[in-house]
């Protein structure tokens, strides 16, 4: 219930009874009322001149039991009359407080002064009244008053629990006499225009009126100077009733547990975000001591056990394997490490005993909140000990890093610049952290170890060395993925094919790790088996095709859950014959070669292009390339032209750049090409292969067109020794000369005209073709003793070091090659088979 009493500030604290506040009745010795105060007419609505000389009686509402005016006149002694009920003069009852005195007696009598307030009112000023004395006595808010100048002139019970000893040693002393060196934590209520110290703070208070709340304030106070404690701080200015500054008071509410446990969360949200975001595994223990320094300790350093580093699985828990751990890294308030005592990647050379060791042997965490130089394990290593008492460390926690329930290593964090001893809080927080940080360490080495295996398993799929070949010259370049992508299915080769040919194959898995790898080497397997059958490029990628389709089904079927597997490859296949200096390219989603001139911009070789590998439904189609001399042909998969920021264009001229000048040494070119189109670390695998074309020299290929008859055994016999005779291989003769009768003879005999015959030398090899109409493919076997025919292929496969059938699109070439013995006599320059 609102007063009118109340409506004047400052007067609410007043005790509504009293005489300078409450209505005012004056009473005779019979009960009459001698005296009426405007306050008693607002109260209950009678005027002066309506109740002076009437009884007290007509005021009574008839519930208080006898008249009102007979006990008050009657009684002998002060009386304090609570809750009594009057009648208003508009008729409804009113509950008021009384208050009675009697005065000494005047000439005309005994007077009695009747105090009257609004019961309600005067519950309002107890409650008031009870509060004010439990914020002075029992309230857990510190109130503190500092005066006009600023000076401590009043503090309640809980901000004293802060001062120790008498109050009077700290009235008159200033808020920084008091807690020097304190902090402003936030301001989040202040603008940037307000004062930074408290201090200017509480003097901006007092002259503006401006109340700031929740401001976070950071220090030492007198009664704990030994640890930091945070308060939550408001300000307000105190003023008497005409508006008159007093003073500023202070609220202060100790928050130093929530303050930490806040902190705690922020940084524990912040580990979440910053540990573990690579698979990189020092990378990861990197992040985890970036996260400890300085915001728990001053300094951290990580040791992780060898068969950690090592990517292997860690053996059972012991202490006897701190002899085995390393120091991955430290980390400091200094930069110049003044704790560390080994470098990271060296043994850390713990003693026994020691609080490592401890870790290792229990699993369990080391706390020494207060270090003592003393102990046995740091007497046992002097280097240790001295440099902890030049920099005073007091306060050593070692935490075990556990994934799985397998220790990785250990953590050890020291404080030396920050006073505050590490506590049992500190210890959850950086077993939270640890714990975390362990998961992704662990992570990142199961991956490391993957990432190896299949790294491994790649390599010793790729060709180790390019074999040497006449008709072309090669160099090559496979660059791993980053570690986050992992390993790809890039692949290249150049094969051997007959007479004198080569394959220049490149392709790309899609998709990256072991799976990826392991097909990649089934479908280099298959190029090889199908590259030796001298298939035309649009065939191979044809059967190719078809195995990597059943592969993806066989997948399925193993797995129809979904696992990582065949999901399509892409190839680039060409044959090059040296002796019409032409290539034969198919591509199956692959992109096209590039053909780098001499005198003239690279160009794109028109290669049609088919589908992945997998995708099934579409044939290949092959183009016929002629390759320039002194030109190079560069197959490559595109991880290599996306490795630009992932704009192709960019990495086509980059590509071509790079090709300007093909006449320089082909490792050359490669460096180049790595150099311009690659980062350190390409998101994705990249294979390339530069091949520059040899063609042969007229000189060591002969061709003849020979009659369908018999007689032409005899001649192709001569042709082919005088050709011997001329490449000084005389050595050859026997052989070659059978090998050639045989041929003929078989083609005349099981095939059709007309007939050629082709004699090729290079650099080690002599290699004789005879062509025909015929599609049928000779078989080798053994002819029975009754048998007239069936042992020529049989005489030839004993003499010629490989043989075979090539078909074409109207018959087949059946060749043979017998190699150059070293001691043949033919000039050098023959021999290098160049044009």
């Amino acid at each position: 219930m609102t007063t009118p009493s109340r409506g004047a500030e400052g007067t609410a604290f007043g005790d509504p009874l009293r005489i300078t506040r409450a209505s005012i009745v004056m009473l005779d010795e019979r009960g009459r009322v001698i005296g009426w105060s405007p306050q008693a007419e607002a109260l209950l609505g009678y005027r002066a001149e309506e109740v002076l000389g009437q009884s007290i009686d007509m005021l009574s509402a008839g519930t208080d039991g006898g008249g009102l005016g007979e006990r008050l006149t009657q009684s002998s002694t002060p009386e304090c009359l609570r809750h009594v009920t009057l009648c208003h003069r508009s008729g409804r009852r009113l509950r008021v407080a009384a208050d009675r005195c009697r005065l000494p007696d005047t000439l005309k009598g005994p007077t009695i002064l009747l105090s009257l307030a609004d019961a309600e009112e005067l519950e309002d000023w107890q409650m008031q009244q009870a509060m004010l004395r439990g914020v002075t006595t029992q309230s857990t808010v510190g109130l503190t008053i500092y005066d006009t100048d600023l000076r401590v002139a009043w503090a309640n019970s809980a901000a004293r629990l802060e001062l120790p000893g008498p109050f009077s040693l700290y009235q008159g002393r200033s808020e920084e006499e008091l807690y020097p060196g304190s902090q402003i934590l936030s301001q989040e209520h202040l603008s940037p225009q307000q004062p930074s110290s408290v201090t200017e703070l509480m003097r901006r208070v007092l002259q503006t009126g401006q109340i700031v709340r929740g401001l976070h304030y950071r220090g030492r106070p007198p009664s704990d100077p030994g640890r930091v404690h945070v308060w939550s701080l408001s300000y307000y200015r105190l003023q008497n009733a005409n508006g008159r500054p007093l003073g500023v008071c202070e609220e202060s509410v100790d928050v130093t547990d929530l303050h930490r446990a806040q902190r705690r969360l922020v940084l524990l949200n912040e580990a979440s975000v910053l540990i573990g975001r690579t698979l990189d595994l020092n990378r990861t223990v990197e992040e985890l001591a970036e996260v400890l320094v300085p915001q728990v300790a001053d300094f951290t350093a990580v040791d992780l056990l060898g068969d950690v580093l090592a990517g292997g699985e860690p053996g059972a828990r012991s202490a006897d394997r701190i002899g085995d751990m390393r120091r991955v890294v430290h980390r400091s308030v200094r930069e110049d490490l003044p704790e560390a005592v080994v470098a990271p990647g060296q043994k850390v050379g713990y003693p026994a005993g020691c609080p490592q060791w401890q870790c290792l042997a229990t699993g369990r965490p080391i706390l020494n909140a207060v270090l003592d130089l003393d102990s046995p394990w740091l007497v046992q290593d002097p280097v240790r000990r001295a440099r902890m008492s030049m920099l005073n460390i007091h306060s050593h926690l070692v935490v075990p890093l556990r994934a799985r329930g397998i220790i990785l290593g250990v953590a050890t964090l020291m404080r030396w610049r920050t006073p505050d001893p590490f506590t049992d809080d500190d210890l959850l927080l950086v077993e939270e952290l640890a714990a975390r940080a362990a998961v992704c360490i662990d992570n990142a080495r199961r991956y490391d170890r993957e990432h190896r295996s299949a790294l491994t398993m790649q390599r010793n799929l790729l060709p180790h060395e390019l074999p040497t070949q006449t008709a072309v010259e090669a160099a090559y370049r496979y660059l791993p993925a980053d570690i986050e992508a992992g390993v790809g299915g890039d692949w290249f080769d150049v094969l051997p094919l007959a007479c004198a040919r080569v394959g220049l194959v490149v392709g790309d898995v899609v998709g990256h790790g072991i799976h990826a790898a392991a097909t990649m080497g089934r479908l280099r397997t298959a190029v090889h088996t199908l590259a030796d059958l001298d298939l035309a490029p649009e065939e191979l990628l044809a059967h190719l095709d078809d195995l990597v389709s059943r592969l993806a089904e066989e997948a399925e079927a193993a797995h129809p859950t979904g696992v990582e597997g065949v999901l399509g490859a892409t190839c680039l296949y060409g044959i090059y014959d040296p002796v019409t200096r032409c290539a034969t390219f198919a591509r199956a989603g692959h992109p096209p070669p590039a053909l780098g001139h001499l005198g003239k911009a690279m160009e794109f070789a028109d290669i049609p292009a088919g589908p992945p590998l997998g995708i099934g439904g579409m044939p290949f189609e092959s183009a016929e390339v002629v390759i320039p001399e002194g030109s190079v042909l560069a197959l490559y998969t595109d991880g290599l032209i996306m490795a630009s920021d992932g704009d192709t264009d960019v990495g086509l001229e980059r590509l071509s750049f790079a090709l300007a000048h093909p006449d320089r040494p082909l490792e050359q070119i490669c460096d180049t090409m790595e150099r311009i189109l690659l980062p350190d670390r390409p998101a994705d695998d990249v294979a390339f292969l530069i091949a520059r074309p040899r063609p042969l020299a007229a000189e060591n290929v002969a061709n003849w067109d020979l009659p369908f008859d018999l007689s032409s055994v005899g001649q192709a016999r001569k042709l082919a020794n005088d050709r011997l005779t001329k490449w000084r291989l005389e050595d050859l003769t026997f052989a070659a000369e059978l090998i050639v009768s045989e041929l003929v003879t078989n083609a005349i005999r099981h095939a059709g005209g007309p007939i050629s015959l082709r004699l090729i030398r290079t650099r080690n090899r002599f290699i004789c073709a005879v062509t025909d109409s015929s599609s049928t493919s000779p078989h080798l076997r053994r002819a029975q003793l009754s048998d007239e025919g069936g042992r020529g292929l049989f005489l030839v496969a004993q003499f010629a070091q490989r043989w075979g059938t090539r078909h074409l699109t109207d018959g087949k070439v059946i060749w043979a090659e017998l190699a150059i013995p070293e001691s043949s006599g033919a000039s050098p320059a023959v021999e290098d088979g160049m044009a």
